[in-house]
């Protein structure tokens, strides 16, 4: 089953994999073969961090294998959909409440980070806004209740 993401997206990722593969990895192998040499492995906390640091290295090097084995990678720049809100789209909001401007970018699950404006797809947000145009208004089910926000501009950078 495939699950969009966008280039930039995979970039990071495959970044990150890239340093987990090539640093973190032989860093994290050396620290448990000199921790090794210590002797008594049963009460070396030098030894026993670095075989958790080697597990969650392994276990974060699978997942982003799997997630870039499984993306649909989606060039956001080359997107034509009309002036709508789509998958991968920047989008300008504002809170008809409270007058607070907010640009987020619709990403997928992997990607999304909230602190840097990407949401997920799957979010109640982008749900709210997928299929939407400039100058329309879109409600948006949170857990404080029902958000109104007008969409003041889209781009597909």
């Amino acid at each position: 089953m495939s699950h969009p993401m966008t280039t930039k997206g995979a970039e990071k990722l495959k970044a990150e994999l890239k340093q987990l593969k090539s640093v973190d990895r032989p860093r994290i192998t050396k620290a448990i073969a000199e921790a090794r040499a210590h002797g008594d492995l049963s009460e070396n906390a030098e030894y026993h961090a670095a075989r958790e640091q080697q597990s969650f290295a392994e276990g974060r090097i699978n997942h982003i294998d799997s997630a870039l084995a499984e993306a649909q990678i989606i060039d956001v720049t080359a997107l034509d959909a009309g002036g709508r809100i789509v998958f991968g789209a920047t989008v300008d909001l504002l809170n008809v409440e409270t007058d607070a401007e907010v640009t987020y970018q619709i990403v997928g699950e992997e990607e999304a980070n909230i602190n840097e404006g990407l949401i997920s797809v799957t979010s109640p947000i982008a749900r709210a806004l997928i299929g939407k145009e400039e100058g329309d208004s879109a409600d948006v089910n949170a857990p404080s209740g029902i958000i109104e926000y007008e969409i003041l501009k889209i781009q597909y950078i």
